[in-house]
């Protein structure tokens, strides 16, 4: 026998003190479906391509774009927020060119892990004690999370097109259950940005061709993470020393001023994942990049990958004592790692220099990319 009165509002109360008490920060709840401008929104970025290498974005788009399609019993849709806000500025770490920058998000325990755990929790509780069929989310699935966000009244996509909340700023991640309880929907977050244009005005990259659009193809946070290729060169020295994402569109966000710090010790960042040096993060095989992000959602990037990205944030340091690490990468196994190598080493050494180490490795060479490199192409 149910401890919980079968009625729509004791239901939705009792999930909302359920996942409190789990510890998400917020809680909303929504019809199973989408306004929609959500579902323009997403054709609109498929149709110009603005999703670049992320393919999976156009598949599914049509479950994407509407929860029922996805689960067509479901009736509602919970969704949380988990706090993932640090201590201090999160674009500190600009200001040190000897030091890798690392998203804020990605500086402690992989998010996923964290979040689906409690999620597991909350969803048994609905399913035992409510008798509500439920399927969960935290990232996996064709699942327009900001959208659904937004319409459970957790927040708002701001003109950078992600999420921001009244109580917990640009730091939130987001985890969603579907469930065949009709619930009763906290309402619509209503758009608070205003005039505010901090966001689009500090991209890097000018990666917003317009407020509330986003060209992933131009986004750091894309580039560094999503792209599997070389990166253009265009956007090498805007990326600075950021080597996993980048914050800065959320960082300037006024709505900060009422995030605050997160109280889960897992999201906490690990110390040595603040302000890492390039000078040791260049140095990493694969064992060792697998054992330094154990547990970390960088691991997923992958070891080639992440060097790409250290390599370049080395040719941007301005830091001539790094240009042995450099040289040591050009007989790296990968083409992605030997050809940022020949970037960062073109931006550190004299050209005399540069020529000589031309002279001795374009024998070698043998990839095309590479190559390029080497000219300047």
């Amino acid at each position: 026998m149910n401890k919980y009165s079968p009625n729509e509002e004791a239901n939705t109360e009792a999930i909302r003190d359920r996942a409190l008490g789990l510890g998400f920060d917020v809680v909303g709840f929504a019809p199973a479906a989408l306004h929609e401008n959500a579902r323009e929104r997403l054709s609109d970025f498929i149709s110009n391509g603005y999703h670049g290498d992320m393919g999976w974005l156009a598949e599914r788009t049509q479950q994407r774009s509407q929860p029922t399609d996805l689960w067509p019993e479901a009736k509602s849709v919970i969704v949380v927020g988990l706090n993932y806000g640090q201590d201090g500025d999160p674009l500190d770490a600009l200001a040190k060119p000897e030091r890798g920058s690392i998203s804020v998000y990605a500086r402690g325990r992989d998010y996923h892990d964290v979040a689906k755990k409690k999620l597991r929790v909350l969803a048994r509780f609905i399913a035992d004690d409510l008798n509500g069929d439920v399927k969960l989310f935290v990232d996996t699935a064709p699942v327009m999370e900001k959208p659904l966000a937004a319409r459970a009244g957790v927040g708002w996509q701001g003109k950078h097109t992600n999420l921001v909340s009244l109580s917990a700023g640009s730091w939130l991640f987001l985890g969603e259950i579907y469930t065949t309880l009709s619930l009763t929907p906290t309402g619509d977050s209503q758009d608070s940005c205003g005039s505010c244009s901090q966001c689009l005005s500090a991209c890097p990259t000018n990666a917003f061709p317009a407020p509330y659009k986003l060209d992933a193809r131009r986004c750091i946070s894309y580039l560094t993470i999503e792209h599997k290729g070389h990166i253009p060169r265009e956007f090498r020295e805007p990326i600075g020393n950021r080597i996993y994402g980048c914050d800065d569109c959320l960082a300037v966000c006024p709505w900060n001023k009422f995030a605050h710090k997160t109280s889960e010790p897992d999201l906490e960042a690990r110390l040595e994942l603040r302000w890492p040096r390039l000078a040791d993060l260049g140095q990493l095989d694969d064992p060792a990049f697998r054992r330094v992000f154990s547990g970390s959602p960088v691991k997923r990037l992958g070891r080639d990958r992440f060097i790409r990205n250290v390599l370049i944030a080395i040719g941007n340091s301005n830091r001539s004592e790094l240009s042995d690490l450099a040289e040591a990468r050009l007989a790296d196994k990968s083409p992605l790692v030997r050809a940022m190598a020949v970037w960062a080493l073109s931006r550190l050494l004299t050209p005399e220099s540069f020529e000589n180490l031309h002279d001795i490795y374009r024998g070698e060479e043998t990839d095309v990319n590479v190559l390029k490199e080497w000219v300047g192409d």
